[in-house]
């Protein structure tokens, strides 16, 4: 058998250090179980036990809406009442547009210019023919977090 060349030593030890790794990190050993949070307590960032804050209640007016920024992603939060609140994915499901705020009992998507109904998110008017996808939201304390 001929020596081995450089690249064919190199190539071996880069194989002998790497494979160990990827190995490990690809087991399937029973003899540890995955690690898992533990159950929330109402602490570590939430309001309350309640999930994440998305926004203060007092930010969203009865009657209305508005788009934020919270740990789902976007989030559309709409206030039909005083006490009660509902969120929608702000994504059109027609073409993925960007929906605008509620105005009046309507929420519009400026893309092709479907309508939905502001309290449930329900399509009323095409081209899109389904409604807005629901995330769950409640009002905990002065705060709408998820739910």
């Amino acid at each position: 058998m001929p020596d081995p060349t450089r690249r064919t030593v190199v190539c071996g030890l880069l194989a002998g250090l790497v494979a160990p790794v990827s190995l490990a990190a690809c087991s399937s050993s029973t003899d540890t179980p995955p690690a898992t949070p533990p159950a929330s307590t109402g602490g570590g960032g939430t309001a309350g036990g309640g999930g994440t804050p998305l926004a203060k209640l007092a930010d969203v007016p009865v009657g209305g809406g508005t788009i934020v920024n919270g740990g789902p992603g976007k989030v559309l939060l709409v206030r039909p009442t005083e006490n009660e609140v509902r969120g929608f994915d702000p994504v059109c499901p027609h073409a993925g547009v960007t929906v605008s705020a509620p105005s009046g009992s309507t929420i519009t998507c400026p893309g092709h210019g479907s309508v939905f109904n502001a309290s449930n998110g329900d399509v009323q008017k095409g081209p899109a023919t389904t409604g807005l996808t629901p995330v769950a939201v409640k009002i905990n304390g002065d705060s709408i977090v998820t739910a």
